[in-house]
């Protein structure tokens, strides 16, 4: 037996080209739908985790799952804009704990995430550097955002523009960084964290400009009446928030209708959530709430129906591959026949040279075997890294 398994290496070691082809081709056929199951399992994995640690989200009615993306993940475009009014209804319900989202700007391609501070309780983000935002004009970097953007705490950051032709007059708005968080591996380490009130302020919604009473803003005063103070398009407005220029910020009108993305709901209870969508039940709500879990694996759902028609295709190609491995080892017979005749002739009984044929598959299926299992191992081992730097790219 030693005999036949050494006549059948040495055969696969001097063709090493043809027998590399033949391992590599049938050890992908073997790996790829093995990979695909353990990549697609620990996708849903990782894009599950995040939508179970956030029990509820309410948002405009619209799509779920573009609501879902981007206030999860930070994806897609903004979805259709609540009120503050909806988080201050479910906070004043006593039922949940309301945090609100305004996810719409960006700095150098990282989103800017106006929240509240209770956000960093619910996702459990710890800091590394610095403090918390706590006025006006901070913000607070993910692990990733900070070494991408090379910047920490005392640096300053400037909020893109959403169009370069930007006629409403919106200045970027230059914050400070005052926190660095933990590497958290989740979209969050990607973000750029501001108080919600900052990126009311970045869209134009609340300013701060020059003290119209002032000697030194006479020329930017339209009109004075004794109660009232019309200024005209030269007034100098701040698009940085200081210790000086604080107090000279405001908003007009009332907060409770400025716009949210998204707000986070977190119940007391199981029980207090489902009081919580009954309350939005109903076809007048012009607000939605779901549970985006539940939009998540639909979306799953979607991903293993395409994924079993990848596997289909797989198992055609798979066919086709292994077809035309046996057409090599059968057109290799005919072409060493002569060798084989050879063999007979000098001793070699039929069964022992057709032990060497067979050992030559068995060893060339076996590398091929250990070569997909091996890809199938480091898949398991790094997939998850690789599938959370995708998502954070």
């Amino acid at each position: 037996m030693k005999d036949v398994l050494y006549l059948a290496w040495r055969y696969l070691a001097y063709h090493r080209v043809k027998t590399a082809i033949l391992i590599a081709s049938i050890a992908l056929i073997v790996y790829l739908p093995v990979g695909l199951n353990v990549l697609v399992s620990q996708s849903a994995a990782e894009l599950t985790a995040r939508a179970e640690s956030t029990p509820l989200l309410l948002g405009a009615k619209g799509s779920p799952l573009e609501l879902v993306l981007n206030s999860l993940y930070f994806e897609s475009e903004a979805p259709d804009t609540t009120t503050y009014e909806q988080a201050e209804r479910i906070a004043a319900s006593g039922l949940a704990e309301a945090v609100p989202l305004y996810i719409r700007f960006r700095s150098r391609e990282r989103p800017i995430v106006g929240t509240s501070l209770e956000y960093f309780a619910v996702r459990s983000l710890r800091l590394a550097a610095g403090r918390p935002m706590a006025v006006l004009g901070e913000c607070v970097l993910g692990a990733e955002a900070a070494r991408a953007l090379e910047a920490g705490p005392g640096d300053s950051l400037v909020s893109s523009p959403e169009s370069v032709f930007d006629l409403a007059g919106v200045y970027p708005l230059r914050m400070r960084v005052v926190g660095v968080l933990e590497r958290a591996h989740t979209p969050d380490d990607r973000a750029i964290f501001v108080d919600v009130k900052t990126a009311w302020i970045i869209e134009g919604l609340g300013h701060g400009h020059q003290d119209l009473a002032a000697p030194q803003a006479a020329s930017a005063v339209l009109s004075r009446t004794d109660d009232r103070i019309t200024a005209n398009a030269s007034i100098v407005q701040y698009n940085e928030i200081t210790a000086d220029n604080i107090d000279s910020f405001h908003f007009h009108g009332e907060l409770s209708g400025y716009p949210l993305t998204a707000v986070i709901a977190v119940p007391e209870s199981e029980r207090s959530g489902v009081i919580l969508l009954g309350r939005y039940e109903g076809a007048d709500q012009i607000a939605q709430i779901l549970r985006p879990v539940q939009v998540m694996d639909e979306l799953l759902e979607t991903i293993l129906t395409i994924q079993s028609y990848v596997l289909a295709a797989v198992a055609v190609l798979a066919v086709a591959t292994l077809a035309t491995a046996a057409l090599v080892f059968w057109l290799g017979v005919r072409l060493r026949r002569r060798e084989l005749e050879t063999l007979w002739k000098i001793g070699g009984s039929r069964s022992a040279v057709a032990g060497v044929l067979v050992s030559e598959v068995v060893v060339v299926l076996v590398l091929a075997a250990a070569t997909a299992a091996g890809l199938t191992a480091l898949t398991s081992r790094f997939g998850s890294a690789a599938i959370r730097m995708f998502l954070l790219s």
